[in-house]
Order: structure tokens, then C-alpha cells, then sequence
């Protein structure tokens, strides 16, 4: 039987109630509320002591609440009083976890059913609220951007600390670095001939023009020395810029290394001139392109052959099956513990089914971020691809699985 939610304890009287009752809903959670609570103290040791008593040892994510009610800090664990103790240690008291300690004056957990469960609530949260430890004033980690193609109605590369929701031909992510995925955006915009300057510059386009409008000047000198087609200067057709875009998704989807060659070239021609700090800066772009193409490949493979039905099993008997299309998490029900509740899923399989059939067709889907995760997950767990299935076997799947469950019994 599933635990109830607990109340969330109370926290000392300065603390806030803000986000007290819960971190807020889970897109991928069938079950819905998970189990909740929370501690709260003005010293470091009284939290270390109601943390070891109360926390129990069972996957989930955890929430760093400063004086004021702010969360300050999101992360997960596979086992939460472990994790949670180890920033009491004298290890961290020197490192992020110390500095993140001394800010906080309660801390929250919520229980999840698995390791995988885990690392998704985790961005989601972060996504969600954007702790600020999470995403500045930490130096041992690098800050976490997007790669994005889009912003019409001329596209072009450009860098978000959040996947978009809108406007995008597509995402991928996360990188780490800042200054190093600048530069490979600079150098994909140019090798692919797409603009770089701000939303608010006015665009047209060849096939736009009346017959006595006038020819819009450019707004750099890009046009002029070929690293732009000069959208802003009716330079090209939109049929033309669309054509670079292509070219640009296809290497976003791992299938071109026309940037590569392009630097590639460059930095021998420059080298060969004795052009040598052009040469320099051409070799350090070189190397953040080999970064962000080596990062491609891992999400290319998981677009590419991870297209399933992934059932994860949950420790407090809450296990999941999620429908991952092409990388990406598409929906998720809970496993079906009896014959009636497998039957009551039959038509979901039905229609997971038909949308793996069309898995190489591109959908907007509600969580692109997921694939980050899916990527690391089985290739760091390469077992669990057995725990995969497409969904015209979703019986044979729940029969085995019940067979188990009344060996066990």
C-alpha cells in the first residue's frame, strides 16, 4: 500500500511558507503527490539532527530553503538521508555544499520511485524555479545553456538558459560552459551563413520586396564577406535562408560536419599564411565545436535507437512505464498491478504504438529536455535497456512481471 503524503513540518517562525506544502506538480508522476516533508532550524547541527532521524534512505530530490522562505538549491539522490548527511561532513564544509548549508535554514525531500524518477523531478525543478545555486555563484560547476535553432522569421543559433517553448525549429542540451558555447554559436551562425543580430532588426527578404521598394542596406559586414546571407538586406529569398537552415538542423540532429571542416580549414589556411592568431582563435573554436559535436552524437544516438516503452521499477511499489519516442519522455502511465488495471491500459498501448510507427516524424513534445537525461541514463546503465519493451508487448511484458509478483508472494 502507497504511504499517504506527509505534512510538511513546521519551520521556524522566520521562515517563510512559501513552497512549505510541496515542491508543486509532476508532469511525470501518474501517481500524482508524492511523499513530503520538511525540517526546519536556525543552526547547522539541529538540521543535521532532524535530517539523520527523519529523513529515510529511499530515492528522491531535495530542496535547500535559505531564511526567507527562498529555495535556494535543488538536487537529488538515490538514497536521500545519505546524500543529505553528507553535506554536514567536514569534507563539504570547504566546498559547494558547505556554502550551500550555511544559507539554508530548512530543508524539504520529496520520495520518488526510482534513481531515473529522480533525475527528472530534479530538472524539472530546476527548470521550474531556478534555484540560484543551481545556476550561479558556483565555480567548481559550469553554468548549463541550450542550444537553440529559431526566433523567425529569419532563424538562427542562439543560447537559452531554459529550452524554449516556442518559436525554436530545435533544441538540444544542456551544454556547460558559457564563453565556450558562444563561441560555437558565433561560428555555426557564420559557418551556415545565418544572422546574429537582434530580434528587433527588421527582416525582409528578396521574394518580399514590391517592385519600387528599396534595397535595405545591411546592418554589419557580414553580408559583404560571405558569413551572412543578409536577410536584414533582402539579400537572399526565403527559400535560400530556409535551405541554410536545414543544413544547420541536420547538424544539430548529428548528420553534418560541415562546421567542422569549415574551421577546420580555416585554421590550416591561416596557419599556412602565418595568420597565427587567427590560427589560435580558429583552433580554440575547433575545440568547443568538437565539444558540442561529441555532446550531438550522445543525443543523435539516443534519437536515433531509443524509441520504447521503459518500465522503471519503484521501490515503494509505485513503478512506471515511460513511453520514450526518439529520445524524448512522450507520456507515462502507472505499471499495471492486476489483470483489470492492464486491461484499462490496453488502448494507451494502442496508441503508444501508433506514435513510435511515426517516431522519425519531428513533434513538439512537452518535456524536450527529457532527452539529456534518457541519453546519461542508459549509457550509464546499460542494463536497464532490458527493462525496455515496445508497446505491442506491453501483455507479454505485464504476464511475466505477474508471474514474478506471485513467485514473490
Amino acid at each position: 500500500m502507497r504511504p499517504k503524503k506527509k505534512r510538511a513540518a513546521t519551520p521556524p517562525q522566520s521562515l517563510s511558507t512559501r513552497l512549505v506544502d510541496g515542491f508543486g506538480s509532476d508532469p511525470l508522476d501518474p501517481y500524482g503527490d508524492r511523499p513530503c516533508d520538511m525540517v526546519g532550524a536556525e543552526d547547522s547541527a539541529t538540521l543535521q539532527t532532524k535530517v539523520k532521524r527523519q529523513c529515510p534512505p529511499v530515492p528522491g530530490v531535495y530542496g535547500m530553503f535559505d531564511r526567507h522562505g527562498e529555495l535556494i538549491y535543488v538536487g537529488k539522490s538515490r538514497s536521500l538521508r545519505h546524500r543529505l548527511m553528507s553535506y554536514f561532513g567536514e569534507a563539504a564544509s570547504k566546498e559547494k555544499g558547505g556554502r550551500i548549508i550555511e544559507n539554508s535554514r530548512a530543508i524539504q525531500w520529496e520520495t520518488q520511485p526510482s534513481d531515473f524518477a529522480a533525475q527528472l523531478r530534479e530538472l524539472d525543478l530546476i527548470r521550474r524555479w531556478a534555484p540560484r545555486f543551481n545556476v550561479q555563484g558556483v565555480p567548481q560547476r559550469q553554468r548549463a545553456v541550450y542550444l537553440c535553432l529559431g526566433r523567425k522569421p529569419a532563424e538562427t543559433f542562439f543560447l537559452a538558459s531554459t529550452p524554449p517553448t516556442s518559436d525554436c525549429v530545435a533544441v538540444e542540451g544542456p551544454f556547460f560552459g558559457l564563453a565556450r558555447m558562444r563561441d560555437v554559436i558565433d561560428a555555426l551562425n557564420k559557418t551556415f551563413q545565418l544572422r546574429d543580430c537582434s530580434q528587433q532588426t527588421v527582416f525582409q527578404f528578396q521574394d518580399q520586396l514590391s517592385l519600387f521598394d528599396r534595397q535595405p542596406r545591411p546592418g554589419c559586414l557580414r553580408l559583404e564577406i560571405g558569413t551572412c546571407l543578409g536577410p536584414c538586406a533582402a539579400a537572399c529569398t526565403r527559400k535560400d535562408y530556409l535551405k541554410r537552415v536545414v543544413a544547420a538542423e541536420s547538424f544539430l540532429d548529428g548528420f553534418n560536419d560541415e562546421p567542422l571542416i569549415a574551421i577546420q580549414e580555416l585554421m590550416e589556411s591561416a596557419s599556412a599564411n602565418q595568420q597565427y592568431e587567427l590560427a589560435s582563435r580558429a583552433r580554440d573554436t575547433m575545440k568547443s565545436l568538437a565539444y558540442a559535436t561529441r555532446k550531438l552524437s550522445y543525443l543523435s544516438h539516443a534519437r536515433r535507437d531509443y524509441s520504447f516503452v521503459y518500465a522503471a521499477t519503484g521501490y515503494d511499489a509505485c513503478s512506471i512505464w515511460y513511453l520514450i519516442r526518439s529520445g524524448e519522455i512522450i507520456d507515462v502511465v502507472a505499471a499495471p498491478k492486476d489483470r483489470d488495471q492492464y486491461q484499462q491500459l490496453r488502448p494507451t498501448m494502442q496508441k503508444w504504438a501508433s506514435m513510435l510507427k511515426r517516431r522519425h516524424e519531428r513533434i513538439r513534445a512537452d518535456h524536450p529536455h527529457s532527452v539529456a537525461v534518457v541519453s546519461k541514463w542508459f549509457r550509464k546503465h546499460r542494463g536497464e535497456l532490458k527493462q525496455t519493451f515496445q508497446p505491442e508487448a506491453a501483455g507479454r511484458r505485464y504476464h511475466h512481471l505477474a508471474h514474478h509478483r506471485a513467485e514473490a508472494l
